[in-house]
């Protein structure tokens, strides 16, 4: 469809219309032409109070549970949940039954996701680094590079054996693929609930020390360093991961890092109600760990931010806090929650940087760009409107998250993408 964007900030590092209030005028799904003021008739105008544009961002760890767990989320639900948070892509996990550890499953996700096209949201499949998921045997990473796959990973089930994730990064290494690592040391953090530290004391509930977290991302390091290969370290939450990556890449080492908006702006304190959806993986950290994480992110260190939109059904959080599952949904909320908690931490194009254009690079994807004769991906928002977040917001299936009833400033207002507009209501 055609489209005429009024007035609108452009937020793009890599347009020469990076900051300017502008008017871009789409035709058949092509940027024609951006001006100060541009007047057609007979197209629809989309118009705002503050409304700013940017290249589309792009969630990339989320959780479809598309096959194998469609009562909690599928694809048509998240990517519906993905365009309402402002998002025109995203990369989904292999968490899912079967896990997507063959060509089958990538072009399942693919062929899937081109019948939503409606819902404005491009959707890449992260293959499985083994079979299974089980840690043993490689999984066929390059007929999944070959079918669609645009990295591979065993999730949060935690690579333990180190010889695969050496093999697997060297054979991902002969066409330029990236293997993504949760990093948690099993045999220290197994039957942990919370952040160990004097809120899982107070609370009397097993802790999960840093220590977990930090080793496996020392090895994982030291695993990039010998394989000369792309690792990408996912899901930081302790101040000493940040560290340990951020002298890695003074080594001039190929490792990118990744950390959940949860892990950013929420700290283990909030725990002491027992409420279960803020039982996540990683765990809630503490506020000195928030501070460490920011730091990175300002200074480079933190290569994206993620949503890990992790949908569970009741049945698996509404029950004792020892034995909920992990994970909140997080898709409606990202941009909401970073725009109200990070403050100054990162300007409006560096926070763009880190959720549209950082994760596109780290997939060997095209990033767009607003200017003229570029095809069309972008977000619309407004980083000052205020507002509530309710039920009725809830796109996802599950609604497993702690944020009901928050007060937010910065919401998206819509995507373009697909050649369809798809407004954020």
């Amino acid at each position: 469809m055609s489209l005429l964007i009024k007035s609108a900030r452009v937020i793009d590092p890599n347009s020469p219309h990076n900051g300017k209030t502008v008017d871009i005028l789409i035709e058949d799904g092509v940027i024609q032409s951006i001006a100060k003021n541009i007047d057609k008739k007979g197209i629809p105008n989309f118009e705002a109070g503050n409304l700013h544009v940017s290249p589309g961002w792009f969630d990339m760890q989320v959780n479809f549970r598309d096959p194998g767990f469609e009562y909690k989320e599928d694809l048509n639900t998240g990517t519906q949940a993905a365009a309402f948070g402002g998002f025109t892509a995203v990369a989904c996990l292999p968490s899912t039954n079967p896990p997507i550890h063959t060509k089958s499953e990538v072009e399942y996700i693919l062929n899937k996701a081109k019948s939503l096209k409606k819902n404005g949201v491009d959707v890449y499949p992260i293959g499985a680094l083994s079979q299974n998921l089980e840690g043993k045997d490689m999984a066929e990473l390059y007929d999944m590079h070959l079918s669609g796959a645009v990295g591979f990973t065993d999730c949060k089930k935690t690579e333990s054996n180190a010889g695969l994730l050496m093999r697997g990064s060297l054979y991902a290494k002969n066409f330029n693929g990236v293997i993504l690592t949760f990093c948690d040391e099993k045999s220290i953090s197994q039957g942990g609930k919370m952040n160990e530290g004097p809120t899982s004391t107070m609370l009397g509930l097993k802790g999960i020390p840093a220590l977990a977290e930090e080793l496996m991302v020392a090895r994982n390091i030291n695993i990039a360093e010998y394989t000369e290969s792309r690792v990408h370290i996912a899901s930081l939450s302790t101040a000493k991961s940040v560290d340990l990556v951020r002298k890695a890449k003074a080594r001039k080492l190929n490792i990118t890092a990744s950390v959940n908006a949860y892990n950013l702006t929420l700290d283990d304190s909030l725990l002491k109600g027992f409420e279960t959806n803020y039982k996540v993986n990683p765990p809630l950290r503490t506020k000195a760990d928030i501070e460490a994480l920011k730091k990175g992110l300002a200074d480079g260190t933190i290569d994206c931010i993620t949503s890990d939109h992790s949908p569970e059904d009741i049945e698996n959080k509404m029950v004792e806090f020892d034995h909920a599952a992990s994970g909140i949904i997080g898709l409606e909320t990202m941009y909401a929650l970073l725009n109200t908690s990070l403050g100054k931490t990162l300007s409006a194009e560096e926070l763009v940087q880190k959720i549209s254009i950082n994760p596109r690079v780290l997939f060997n994807l095209e990033v767009p760009t607003i200017k003229e004769e570029a095809k069309a991906n972008l977000t619309l928002f407004d980083p000052q409107l205020e507002w509530t977040f309710e039920e009725k917001n809830i796109h996802s299936k599950s609604k497993n998250t702690p944020l009901l009833g928050t007060k937010f400033k910065g919401k998206a207002l819509g995507i373009y993408n697909k050649k369809a507009l798809v407004s954020a209501k």
